[in-house]
């Protein structure tokens, strides 16, 4: 497994490619087709992506066997390190390409001189809510969040000092 930080338009393409894929087998039964359409396009198209780099997120693309597989998105701040973006394509969950991508956050913000990442996670995900505990994280406040166009965020707030 390599992770590499995004430097490029193609890159950024790629993201959006591996977001549409991700978030349509994954969201839709959770926020509906709509919502995901949306969300898509105002949080993960080329454009949105270029923009949060350009505003300080640092994205990564995850490859194994030189084939993306997945991606992350983060924003290092003054005490955290808010993890906005983590996901992995369906042939690939299980096989734990996630902890390695945690760890490898873990190292990045520690090397930023940053002891806690913290994150949202929509509270009907429950296999991925699972997966954050296994990993460390606990569960602390829940948040609401319209997001435009009759769509609300309904997340959990997680953290984890390391």
């Amino acid at each position: 497994m390599l992770i590499e930080k995004v430097s490029d338009d193609n890159q950024i393409k790629i993201i959006e490619g591996l977001a549409y894929e991700i978030w349509n087998e994954h969201f839709t039964p959770i926020i509906g087709k709509a919502q995901v359409d949306f969300m898509l396009e105002k949080f993960q198209s080329k454009n949105a992506i270029s923009e949060q780099i350009e505003n300080g997120f640092l994205y990564f693309l995850i490859n194994n066997n030189n084939a993306p597989i997945g991606y992350t998105g983060v924003l290092p701040e003054d005490e955290q390190l808010f993890l906005s973006k983590l996901y992995i394509t369906s042939d690939e969950r299980g096989s734990g390409y996630g902890r390695k991508a945690i760890d490898f956050l873990e190292e990045l913000a520690i090397n930023r001189g940053i002891t806690k990442i913290s994150l949202t996670v929509n509270r009907h995900n429950s296999d991925t809510i699972k997966i954050y505990k296994k990993l460390g994280f606990k569960h602390c406040g829940t948040i609401l969040q319209d997001i435009g166009n009759g769509f609300v965020m309904d997340d959990y707030k997680m953290e984890k000092n390391i």
